[in-house]
């Protein structure tokens, strides 16, 4: 994923949703998806004045990683992920082709590894899979100033 892709897909406020996408085809990409989010908040709070807590910059960036890892790791070829401004939210989601829906595993403390689902939903407001035509489509929201006694980056709305 280069810069003028991932800004390809960014749109403006005026006009539509605050929202960048972009497609994911290797491993290394993971850590750019994670890039790309933290430049889109970035974004968000220094273009369109809209407040993100520290913990949601973290959680945003937590989130898309597990997701776009996921998807790297159990689905053939691409995956796209979108982020939109969505009411106070930020809209995680990602696509991929494996039909194969996630599920949560039962907890055992004896596992290494594979809590990914469980961390994304716990740190996400809401979450769903959705199976489409081709593969799956999961999205998960993350409150975008959800530290009420701490200080918020950007301008308060108006």
């Amino acid at each position: 994923m280069d810069a003028a892709a991932q800004n390809e897909g960014q749109e403006p406020l005026v006009g539509g949703p605050i929202a960048a996408s972009a497609a994911l085809e290797g491993s290394a990409e993971i850590s750019e998806a994670r890039d790309m989010a933290r430049d889109f908040l970035t974004s968000v709070q220094a273009e369109h004045g809209l407040p993100v807590s520290a913990r949601a910059m973290g959680m945003v960036q937590l989130v898309v990683s597990e997701l776009v890892t996921n998807a790297r790791k159990y689905a053939p070829g691409p995956c796209l992920l979108r982020l939109e401004i969505s009411e106070g939210s930020v809209q995680i989601t990602v696509w991929d082709s494996d039909t194969t829906l996630p599920s949560v595993r039962a907890a055992d403390a004896e596992r290494v590894g594979q809590h990914g689902l469980e961390i994304v939903m716990a740190v996400s407001q809401s979450f769903c899979v959705h199976r489409e035509p081709v593969g799956k489509r999961i999205t998960a929201s993350v409150v975008l100033a959800d530290d009420p006694g701490v200080d918020v980056v950007g301008r308060q709305a108006r």
